[in-house]
């Protein structure tokens, strides 16, 4: 028996957190009596919300507990393979500032067959100096063809250039910091999962407290009928009875619709088939958590959190940024070199190479390297200000979620109460009533409050675990911790 938060389709509630590559997924629990629990996914369309799926369902109806949704998750969610493939982007990225810093080699054949225009190149002027007196001498227009044969290979190293070095480190921070945030992406999709998989088994759970209500709700009516037939109350207890029933069966009717579009929800984030027939299996119910010391909680967190990891390379990664921006002014060293054989054809080739050192001195380049630094540094500035905001938000999270944690217990055990108490007062009004001493309002009246008492402790249920969920993610440990928590082991 569980809570009411909804993850379902435009009705989603959803807010930007924290954005980089992969952004954060965070939220607050509370209990029945004061606001709704609530998980917050970046973006009004979140791709922690959709899957890439099979395209084909099976025949087979699927038993799917906790961690096979998980599994599942992890296999197909959008969000996560979204964050795969910037992964791959960022590792690319390296490779080409790497490529600055490694051997260029190529190779190439050339057969070369062409004809020059001397009239062009002006030979003609220079024939009064190749005739004897009162002689013309003529030049041709255009040489007869002539070829060459090239067959070389070709070197070229860039010996020593800052600039190029700093880039290459920090595009290797930039793919730790891919890295990372594709483990932070894993732990948005467990919590996402978490949520709507709880949210799915307190719908089911809220089904099968509207269908007992509902029972409960026919036998006063058939009750009412037959004293009103015996002439023992009036017909006003049979209209009672009889409107408290079809609110029950308007209720069960949303309940059930409520399910149904629920275990979509779920088919979408853990990436089933269209039209995969499936039955979650997990029963979650109530098991009390005995939190550990709070240091020990943040102390896990900053070691664990892949999150914080990824701020901190993204530091890093703008730190090597801002050298490689100012290493502009620096000189840098490259060496070229080719060998290779040339002339008529293969045959009659002769061996031939050539190597080329040079030294690059930056004078002046129009202040574009004063304007990379002006723009690397500020983004040095951001990146240590949200490293130190993050610090700041895991604190946040990490409290309030034991808060949550702790409230929602204490109002699990007092929705549990309120059960109780409300059970014991219909069964006393259903016997008054039976017994003639009281109409069936007391009866109604005792059916209300108990309806209200079972949505308290479904809410309260679901707030418990939901806190248990984001306790996990908030120390970095939702993949392998959150079927520990919902157990009640730390």
């Amino acid at each position: 028996m569980y809570g009411s938060l909804k993850f379902t389709g435009m009705g989603l509630l959803c807010a930007a957190v924290v954005a980089f590559c992969v952004p954060n997924l965070t939220g607050q629990a509370t209990g029945a009596s004061s606001a709704t629990p609530t998980v917050s996914l970046p973006g009004s369309q979140s791709p922690f919300l959709g899957s890439s799926p099979p395209e084909n369902a099976t025949n087979q109806i699927l038993q799917i507990d906790f961690k096979m949704a998980i599994d599942l998750g992890l296999r197909y969610n959008l969000g996560l393979l979204l964050s795969k493939d910037q992964t791959e982007s960022a590792r690319a990225q390296r490779w080409h500032e790497l490529s600055n810093l490694l051997p260029n080699v190529s190779a190439s054949a050339i057969e070369n067959v062409e004809t020059e225009s001397l009239a062009a190149l002006g030979f003609n002027k220079l024939a009064p100096f190749f005739g004897s007196p009162g002689s013309t001498v003529r030049f041709p227009a255009v040489t007869p063809a002539f070829n060459y044969f090239d067959l070389r290979a070709s070197l070229s190293q860039s010996l020593f250039n800052f600039k190029y070095l700093q880039q290459e480190r920090a595009a290797t921070e930039n793919a730790k910091v891919a890295d990372f945030n594709y483990k932070d992406a894993r732990e948005l999709v467990v919590l996402a999962i978490g949520n709507v998989y709880l949210q799915a088994i307190s719908d089911a759970a809220r089904v099968e407290t509207v269908e007992a209500q509902l029972t409960t709700a026919e036998t006063l009516y058939t009750r009412a009928v037959d004293q009103q037939k015996a002439g023992v109350t009036p017909a006003i207890d049979t209209l009672r009875a009889q409107v408290e029933l079809q609110v029950r069966q308007q209720q069960l009717i949303v309940a059930r619709n409520e399910l149904a579009k629920q275990q979509l929800t779920v088919a979408r984030v853990i990436g089933l088939a269209p039209g995969q027939q499936f039955v979650l299996t997990e029963k979650a119910p109530y098991e009390a958590l005995t939190p550990l010391p709070l240091e020990t909680y943040l102390q896990r967190a900053y070691t664990s959190r892949a999150d914080y990891q990824a701020a901190m390379a993204q530091v890093r990664a703008a730190e090597y940024s801002a050298r490689a921006a100012a290493a502009g002014r620096y000189p840098s060293l490259d060496l070229s070199a080719n060998a290779g054989v040339i002339g008529v054809n293969p045959a009659q080739a002769n061996s031939t190479w050539q190597v080329t050192g040079g030294i690059t001195i930056p004078i002046f380049a129009g202040n574009r390297v004063h304007g990379d630094e002006l723009e690397a540094n500020a983004q040095l500035k951001q990146a240590r200000q949200q490293l130190g905001n993050l610090r700041g938000q895991i604190d946040y999270e990490v409290r309030t979620s034991l808060l949550d944690l702790q409230a929602a217990a204490d109002q699990v055990q007092v929705a549990k109460s309120s059960v109780d108490l409300a059970e014991q007062t219909l069964s006393q009004s259903q016997d008054r009533f039976a017994a003639g001493v009281t109409d069936n309002l007391e009866v109604v009246q005792a059916q209300e409050s108990l309806a209200s008492a079972h949505e308290s402790y479904i809410e309260s249920l679901y707030a418990h675990n939901l806190a248990k969920v984001e306790l996990a993610r908030s120390i970095g440990d939702a993949e392998q911790g959150v079927k520990r928590y919902l157990k009640g082991m730390q």
